[in-house]
């Protein structure tokens, strides 16, 4: 099978990166991601990462805490399951480089769009690191806008302990009911909690199909870019 996407943004939880220890990073983890995505890279898709912080830190549960500040400690979270994931990238064959949205120079690029897309047509994996930069937005929301900016097809949206959208949650309520397709309009107006809703309305802008689908299962990275009916398609048509 051929993959049906050749640009695709995958947004990856902090959580998706802990496995099972629900914090900090999993080595084998990190691994098994990494070998699904060079199993995309070998078919020829240009892969873009965004990766959440919330295995270290999660900014907006810190009600004590000043929140740009405590947002700003969890985008130096995602700087380091950056670097996690480049090592384990670059171990594996792929040649990778962060973007950052803050600068430190000695760790990661600053993130540059143009330089993003040349990265990306020349093979090389890029990893969006820090989320947007800014606090008072999610790395949803960054997933979004870099998708928006590099021209991608589509953001690949791979969660931990969920298979899809539903109608509430499956680990509360076992009648929960799965949805095969939405539209970014049913999200906002059912009060989906699958993104925020400055990312849902900014995908809806800008026409971005998401695939919300689960990273517990093997190999769902390739079959949902090989077109395999998988999770919950959201899109405008």
């Amino acid at each position: 099978m051929e993959p049906i996407f050749k640009r695709v943004v995958l947004k990856l939880s902090g959580e998706a990166l802990a496995g099972d220890k629900g914090l900090g990073i999993d080595g084998d983890t990190v691994v098994r991601i990494s070998e699904e995505v060079k199993k995309l890279h070998e078919k020829g898709v240009e892969v873009a990462i965004v990766v959440g912080g919330g295995n270290f830190w999660r900014g907006r549960s810190a009600k004590e805490m000043d929140r740009t500040t405590s947002d700003y400690m969890g985008m130096l979270g995602t700087v380091m399951n950056a670097l996690a994931l480049q090592d384990a990238l670059e171990n594996i064959g792929v040649i990778t480089r962060v973007q950052s949205a803050i600068e430190m120079r000695q760790v990661a690029e600053p993130y540059i769009r143009r330089r993003a897309i040349r990265h990306l047509e020349k093979g090389r994996v890029v990893i969006f690191a820090a989320g947007s930069g800014n606090p008072y937005f999610s790395t949803d929301t960054a997933a979004a806008l870099r998708a928006a900016e590099i021209e991608a097809e589509v953001i690949l949206l791979a969660k931990k302990g969920v298979d899809g959208v539903y109608d509430s949650d499956p680990q509360i309520n076992s009648e929960a009911k799965k949805f095969e397709s939405l539209k970014y309009i049913d999200i906002l107006n059912l009060g989906l909690g699958i993104m925020d809703s400055t990312a849902t309305s900014l995908c809806m802008d800008n026409k971005i199909p998401l695939i919300v689908f689960g990273i517990d299962e093997p190999n769902n990275i390739i079959n949902v870019v090989l077109g395999k009916k998988i999770g919950t398609h959201v899109k405008e048509d």
